[in-house]
């Protein structure tokens, strides 16, 4: 189990998927809803949270004051629980103005390429063995659905490479918690 850290859900447990995901920590995730606020980024947004596993970034972003949230999921078992898990944050929304969420049971370059709706805020915490190749793939799909200004958020393996950034996309910065790194991309 993990917890919705602030906003109208805060404080609410959320499931975590039995297997092939690794939840964004409590103290990272603090860390980057305190920037996003601090840049009040996140209220009325569309926010995308791609290889969501529990859906606990973009679900925050709902209990903070997202208007849209759409939830990306390979993973048949993963899905379901961002399935419950959106339930769960959706019964404490107010009922005047509660957020949108969707959950897309499908890989995230197959979302990708289908186009479709724009985001201002997205979240890239792909499982650490990713491929480079395919973050690249799939950082370039992102592109044409950016909003203008939009922030992007990779976490990553703080083993792994930078992020190799397609036109449209540049590094804001770059910030470690432990094993655990951040890049911090806007559109361009």
């Amino acid at each position: 189990m993990t917890r919705i850290i602030s906003g109208f859900a805060g404080s609410l447990m959320i499931a975590v998927p039995a297997s092939d995901t690794r939840p964004t920590s409590d103290r990272v995730r603090e860390a980057i809803f305190s920037a996003l606020d601090a840049r009040d980024a996140i209220r009325g947004t569309a926010v995308l949270d791609l290889y969501a596993g529990s859906g606990a970034l973009g679900l925050e972003a709902a209990s903070r004051g997202a208007a849209r949230v759409t939830l990306v999921e390979k993973s048949t078992s993963a899905a379901a629980t961002c399935r419950k898990n959106a339930a769960v944050v959706l019964k404490s929304a107010p009922r005047v103005g509660a957020p949108v969420i969707q959950v897309s049971a499908q890989s995230v370059q197959v979302y990708l390429d289908a186009g479709g709706d724009t985001f201002d805020l997205v979240f890239l915490d792909p499982p650490y063995d990713l491929g480079e190749g395919e973050l690249a793939d799939a950082l370039a799909g992102l592109v044409p659905r950016l909003a203008p200004d939009a922030i992007v958020m990779v976490e990553r393996s703080s083993r792994s490479a930078e992020p190799v950034l397609p036109d449209g996309l540049e590094l804001d910065k770059r910030k470690n918690y432990g094993d655990t790194t951040l890049w911090w991309l806007r559109g361009s």
